[in-house]
């Protein structure tokens, strides 16, 4: 049972390693970009090549999905990234049980977006569990766990093709492990959980407030989905690649070897500090916007209507002058 390319590799290892698949469950078709058609999820994509029986329920729950599940008297039923909560009724059919790939160290990170809130929240380690899956959220006993550094470049795109990787390799050898008998399942420990609560396009909006290395990781933990975003003069502007800039923010009191910004009002002498989400340079080098620490270096962005591009790109075509406002 999956659905996006997280659960591909995992579907690939177990048939290579020689398993039976009675049956690959995964979401319905779903429409996708301006034309809306619908698409089929990577792991469909994957079971049809592979000549394997694909069964898209609209909700797990329903009796006659269940029914389904149950005819096929699976020994084990692996689970990656499906996308719908597991009834009892489903995870009671299989004889060795339901088995989670989750993306994170559990008992952190229970829930939808494991891989952006590690990055977001500034982690400098993740890595992929192998559960027995009761009817809680995540919260069921550790088999295998395996750990991988959060590179400083990481986006979620690319955290969750390693992790993928990993959890196809451990869930091939946890259930060789656990059916020979040579594997314990381990309680989590509840007072050490944390939550990664689902993803909304909402999500993607940026707080000027907030201190630019948490705006930079923000941008790289939403990125594919749901992207970071602001807005200029109206439009939408998304965020797809930024840094931190080495230099502080222009000081409020303008002194010898200081930097201040002209005012943008009656051009009466010298402005205070740029307040959050303040243009303070724009050129060749990035767009360089004020937070509420530090100041964001923007190097890639989509305006409305248009493509991804560089700051440099949109440059040539917008006039930016310090002082404007993003938010």
């Amino acid at each position: 049972m999956g659905t996006p390319g997280f659960a591909v590799p995992a579907l690939d290892a177990l048939v290579k390693a020689g398993h039976e698949i009675p049956l690959v469950v995964t979401q319905p078709d779903r429409p996708k970009g301006r034309s809306k058609k619908p698409v089929p999820p990577p792991v469909k994509e994957l079971a049809e090549s592979l000549n394997l029986p694909v069964f898209q329920p609209e909700r797990v729950k329903k009796p006659e999905a269940i029914e389904k599940i149950r005819k096929c008297g699976p020994d084990a039923l692996v689970v990656a990234a499906f996308g719908q909560i597991l009834p009892k009724a489903i995870l009671d059919i299989p004889r060795l049980g339901c088995f989670n790939i989750h993306a994170s160290l559990l008992p952190a990170y229970r829930g939808a977006a494991p891989i952006n809130r590690a990055i977001i929240n500034g982690d400098e380690r993740t890595g992929i569990t192998i559960m027995l899956m009761d009817e809680g959220m995540d919260t069921g006993a550790i088999l295998m766990a395996g750990e991988e550094p959060i590179l400083p470049d990481d986006t979620a795109g690319t955290l969750t093709e390693r992790l993928s990787r990993i959890g196809a390799g451990l869930i091939v050898k946890t259930l060789e492990e656990f059916g020979a008998g040579r594997l314990k399942p381990v309680p989590q420990d509840d007072t050490r959980a944390t939550c990664a609560p689902i993803l909304k396009k909402e999500t993607g909006k940026i707080d000027w407030t907030k201190t630019a290395r948490g705006i930079e990781r923000m941008v790289r933990g939403l990125d594919p989905w749901p992207g970071a975003y602001t807005y200029r003069a109206g439009k939408m502007l998304r965020i797809w690649k930024a840094g931190v800039s080495p230099s502080p923010r222009p000081s409020p009191i303008k002194g010898e070897g200081e930097t201040s910004l002209p005012s943008p009002h009656s051009g009466r002498g010298w402005r205070t500090t740029p307040g959050e989400g303040e243009i303070i340079s724009a050129d060749k080098g990035g767009i360089v916007v004020a937070a509420g620490e530090g100041a964001v270096v923007i190097h890639e962005l989509q305006p409305e209507g248009g493509r991804r591009m560089k700051a440099s790109e949109y440059l040539a075509g917008h006039k930016i002058s310090p002082g404007e406002r993003l938010g």
